[in-house]
């Protein structure tokens, strides 16, 4: 399966307005899960850079306003960092954002936390833990969303395709922000990989990024992309797999697989 990559043309524009229907303390219109990825492979200025992208792009204003324009004006959100396994003590839990406020709140949790990386990439256990928090939460979205950011191929854990699948399966959307600045020995294009591997459910996209100076830009056009439900963006670039991607490619430098 390929997935478009999908670039926000005018991200400083105003959004309209969308007027709020009623609704329960639990409606919102995306329960988004944010798993990111903080695999030996990456460097501390890569560690920095990608959270600095996090935390600017939940407070930039044209987040917020992708937010309000929602139907209900409202989403639930959560964050947790993952390596070969995920990082407990990097879970926020889970958070209305219906304000400027309330992002930046949240933004703020994560701003604080400790930064650090571990070894092993494990992009199957990160989807499954994501899919349990969507699964186990008191909202009601009109769309569940794993955004998902690495820079390698699962490596360990169960097989990715599997992990994708389950949670596609649930109606789970995956999409993904693959990390091309210092490619992986084991596989040059994980861009390629995330389209075929990682990434699904409807308007599932990947949108990579090739340059450190692209990490909060790209970001913050991931994270409008998902909140605001556009599906047709211009400036569509789709992935074009010369040759098949080897989904268990990871999986020849660490046979590793636990008990599910």
């Amino acid at each position: 399966m390929l997935a478009a990559l999908a670039l926000m043309l005018c991200t400083s524009c105003e959004l309209p307005a969308t007027p709020v229907i009623g609704v329960d303390a639990g409606t919102v219109d995306v329960e988004l899960v944010l798993a990111v990825d903080v695999s030996s492979s990456m460097d501390e200025g890569e560690f920095a850079l990608q959270r600095a992208g996090y935390v600017k792009a939940l407070r930039h204003p044209d987040f917020v306003n992708a937010v309000l324009s929602g139907v209900r004006g409202r989403i639930a959100v959560t964050y947790f960092e993952w390596a070969g396994t995920v990082q407990q003590e990097s879970v926020i839990p889970w958070q209305i954002i219906d304000s400027r406020d309330s992002a930046d709140e949240f933004a703020a949790k994560l701003a604080v936390r400790p930064i650090g990386g571990s070894g092993g990439t494990s992009i199957s256990n990160a989807v499954a833990f994501g899919a349990s928090l969507l699964q186990d939460n008191d909202f009601r979205g009109e769309k569940k969303v794993i955004d998902i950011s690495g820079d390698g191929p699962n490596n360990t854990g169960a097989p990715v395709e599997v992990a994708r699948n389950n949670a596609v399966a649930t109606g789970i959307i995956i999409n993904g922000l693959p990390i091309l600045v210092r490619p992986t020995g084991s596989l040059e294009h994980i861009d390629r990989y995330y389209a075929e591997c990682v990434t699904g459910g409807p308007g599932s996209f990947v949108l990579p990024i090739h340059l450190a100076s692209e990490f909060i830009t790209a970001i913050r056009r991931k994270l409008i992309l998902e909140v605001s439900g556009v599906t047709d963006a211009p400036d569509i670039l789709k992935i074009q797999a010369t040759e098949p991607v080897n989904c268990l490619v990871g999986e020849r430098y660490r046979l590793v697989y636990p008990e599910p």
